[in-house]
């Protein structure tokens, strides 16, 4: 892609959108970046974008006809039915993603993770697995790095391990990663996709252009991740937790295992993992696939998935204070993922949930949390719906908060000596935070507050 002497519009001045119209200032593009959002919203950052030569239009999208674009680039949290982008489809000009902007400069080989839960610890994990290996990886995408801040300093020696979302994936067109991997799909964000078909149509879209060279990782035990083949040409490697595979990587007799052209060979007793719960041995299974098709050998993986302590905010040991576990799952933003976190420990839990609802039901997280927990304590836009749950499930103790500092103290007062104090949300932060980084920073610094009073 030659960007010299063009003109583009950046949607979305997010963290992604900065970092394309960095990029493309910087190739001696035309940039101009828009949002919504007035310029408090995003402070001094915006500052060194302008006096670097990107051109601002905040506080609403300019018009795209007659305006001389020669593409739009959007920021993954930006709709495709947004104005402009129906304007420059109109006018056959192209709309790219910043995933895709990346792609189009990449010299990497490219290990793509997907998935609506377990995405980042198995991207970090697949990372380890590279760099235990010795070989330079880049860890980035969706874990909160823009793919284009960084995608030019790797060769063609080095590898690149992107995590992706839904979002970003919408607007992909080219993108080829040399494996991709779909670890799950359970319902999210379908206020954005409308239903469970176009979110796993957003999903599949990771190996639409792959060729037989490349390799499709999926999750055997999970019926609508094993059928995703999609329309690319890619070899098709499964991991199971539950099935004894005929190829690809399970757990024979409690051992991770891979059984690849007739020949099998074990990597690592499962009880030898350090990240809890049958999800992350389901990451490890996977994130061992991906080393395998590129050809690592198992004493590395199995050096790499035994050293590995997990990922912040998620599943994260914060402190024990007279007996009580405090425990930061802040990723959990759906109740897919807090269900796993739910079944990690086997109780009491008091539990802390809620937020901003992204278009799931709470029936299934309330019931299975209902038998271990002692209390739930509730806050946020959806805490009537989801406490409406918790009562129908039979937990006993419903506890509502006004604030989010209010939520963690009413959990450690009502804690006893045993229990876990489980942040867990099953909702996404937006309500009250900026992100669930932010949700779960604050989850530690009152634990370690209460921890040092």
């Amino acid at each position: 892609m030659d960007l010299k002497g063009k003109k583009a519009l950046v949607v979305g001045a997010g963290k992604s959108g900065q970092a394309a119209a960095r990029f493309m200032v910087e190739k001696g593009c035309r940039t101009v970046l828009t949002d919504t959002g007035g310029k408090d919203k995003f402070g001094e950052s915006l500052d060194s974008l302008a006096a670097g030569g990107v051109e601002l239009a905040l506080g609403g999208y300019p018009g795209v006809r007659g305006a001389g674009f020669d593409m739009l680039v959007l920021s993954p949290g930006v709709p495709l039915g947004i104005p402009p982008v129906a304007e420059a489809r109109e006018e056959g000009i192209p709309v790219i993603g910043e995933l895709e902007l990346a792609y189009r400069f990449a010299r990497s080989p490219i290990i793509a993770i997907t998935g609506t839960n377990g995405k980042t610890t198995t991207t970090t994990l697949v990372g380890e697995i590279f760099r235990e290996a010795g070989r330079r990886t880049l860890v980035a995408g969706n874990i909160g790095i823009p793919l284009v801040d960084r995608v030019e300093s790797y060769g063609s020696r080095d590898f690149i391990v992107a995590e992706v979302s839904s979002f970003q994936l919408e607007s992909v067109d080219q993108f080829r990663p040399r494996v991709g991997l779909i670890l799950n799909i359970t319902p999210d964000h379908l206020d954005r996709h409308g239903d469970m078909a176009g979110y796993a149509a957003a999903k599949g879209k990771i190996s639409m252009n792959q060729q037989k060279s490349d390799f499709l990782v999926l999750n055997y035990d999970d019926p609508l991740t094993r059928e995703m083949k999609g329309t690319g040409d890619g070899e098709v490697i499964y991991f199971s937790r539950r099935h004894i595979l005929e190829e690809g990587v399970f757990v024979h007799n409690n051992t991770i295992t891979i059984r690849r052209a007739g020949e099998e060979r074990s990597v690592l007793p499962a009880d030898k993992l350090l990240i809890p719960g049958a999800h992350n041995l389901e990451n490890a299974l996977a994130a061992a696939a991906a080393g395998l098709v590129m050809g690592v050998p198992e004493k590395i993986i199995a050096r790499a998935l035994a050293g590995f302590a997990g990922v912040e905010h998620r599943l994260e040991t914060v402190a024990e204070i007279d007996g009580v576990k405090y425990v930061n799952d802040s990723k959990g933003t759906n109740p897919d993922a807090s269900m796993k976190a739910v079944e990690a420990f086997p109780g009491p839990l008091v539990l802390i949930a809620g937020g901003r609802n992204k278009g799931n039901d709470f029936t299934e997280f309330t019931r299975l949390a209902a038998p271990k927990t002692r209390a739930m304590v509730i806050l946020g836009e959806c805490s009537v719906e989801m406490a409406g749950a918790a009562e129908i499930a039979g937990i006993k103790r419903i506890l509502r908060a006004q604030s989010f500092r209010e939520a963690v103290l009413l959990a450690s007062s009502t804690a006893r000596e045993g229990d876990v104090v489980l942040l867990s949300p099953a909702c996404a932060s937006w309500d009250m935070f900026k992100s669930y980084e932010e949700r779960g920073d604050l989850f530690k610094q009152i634990v370690m507050e209460l921890k040092g009073g």
